[in-house]
């Protein structure tokens, strides 16, 4: 079956990358068509084409962007002659229509209707004045390219019913892949550190809160930072992005001891997940696949009781989910981790699997 994907633009890291990979290992040799490749070395042999805006700064300025997405999309030309295209949406990848082959059924794997547009109370990019402006624009036109979609899939029961809400469409339920059999292969996955990164791990503390995301305000690392003063242990924050510098002085002003680890290889974050006290994730999230990575790993496992994370961590079975993050309520959640079996959390971790992924997107594309 001649098939081609779609995807927003390509990162070196994320869950829309991680799903990418699978959809590109179900459908080998798919052409996948981006706004633009920001990680050519993980691309490696597959055949991207990306549009004109990966020739100009707009790549960098997703903001500025905005405006030609949609005609970007509704003017893409096909690699060959595809029977069907699979799209991994966030922003408005499902727009997508290919010109000379305008009846191509989409089946879009939606991560969430753009988050800046229809939820801003958890997505700052939402309230700036410009978008608060040009929001009704933007919903009227994504209800109306929605409407031409084939099918939908939502990556939760949680983006679900906001694809009910904001699109009027009906979708199933595929959650995303998480590489669960990789970490549970690894008993102790200090055995699989290099030098430098056991070095890393030796001089942490032997107790500590740990945080790992992108450093973006919404992502509320910030509560992590909270967390661990509340509980009276050191945090330990993993990831990069442009909240570093505001996430270290709220540290340094509240006495905090936080070390922030910047980027780290994976061994040394599935290590950091089995050394932690505890692993602390606050946002509000669509799915959450790095407190499922967490679990696989055995870690205790604290997320928020609203979004995703709900599905995702099964309270008091494979984590502990909360509405606060701060005072008793961290000594509350904390206790109940502490309690969890270490040894039994990765089995809630399984259902996640990519192979699951792979199956049930291939039954929901190739059986219709």
């Amino acid at each position: 079956m001649p098939l081609e994907i779609v995807t927003e633009w390509i990162e070196a890291t994320g869950g829309a990358e991680k799903v990418l990979d699978a959809m590109i290992e179900a459908y080998p040799g798919a052409p996948v068509h981006a706004l633009w490749n920001d990680a050519p070395e993980r691309m490696r042999g597959v055949d991207v084409r990306e549009s004109w805006m990966a020739r100009t700064p707009l790549r960098d300025r997703k903001a500025l962007a905005l405006p030609f997405f949609d005609p970007t999309w509704r003017r893409r030309t096909a690699a060959g002659a595809p029977d069907k295209v699979l799209v991994s949406s966030y922003v408005f990848a499902h727009h997508v229509r290919f010109r000379r082959l305008p009846d191509v059924p989409a089946y879009a794997y939606v991560h969430s209707p753009a988050r800046y547009i229809w939820a801003p109370e958890i997505d700052e990019r939402g309230r700036s004045p410009l978008v608060r402006a040009t929001a009704p624009y933007w919903k009227s036109l994504d209800r109306r390219r929605a409407a031409e979609v084939h099918s939908i899939a939502a990556n939760s029961a949680f983006v679900q019913q906001r694809i009910m809400d904001s699109w009027g469409r009906e979708s199933r339920v595929i959650h995303p892949p998480v590489d669960t059999a990789e970490i549970t292969a690894v008993l102790d996955w200090r055995e699989r550190l290099d030098a430098a990164d056991a070095g890393i791990l030796e001089a942490l503390p032997d107790a500590f809160v740990l945080g790992a995301s992108r450093l973006v305000p919404y992502k509320r690392l910030d509560a992590v930072l909270e967390f661990a003063a509340s509980v009276g242990l050191p945090a330990v924050i993993v990831g990069a992005g442009p909240d570093r510098a505001r996430l270290e002085a709220l540290a340094a002003d509240r006495g905090i001891l936080a070390h922030f680890l910047g980027a780290v290889s994976t061994p040394l974050l599935y290590a950091l997940y089995q050394r932690a006290t505890v692993f602390v994730f606050p946002p509000v999230e669509d799915f959450g696949i790095v407190p499922v990575e967490a679990m696989a790993a055995g870690a205790r496992v604290i997320v928020n009781a609203v979004g995703g994370t709900a599905e995702s961590v099964p309270h008091g079975i494979g984590g502990v989910q909360a509405r606060r993050f701060a005072g008793e309520d961290a000594w509350a959640a904390l206790d109940r981790a502490l309690k969890l079996n270490r040894k039994t959390v990765p089995q809630q971790a399984a259902r996640f699997a990519r192979s699951e992924f792979i199956a049930n997107l291939r039954a929901w594309v190739d059986g219709d």
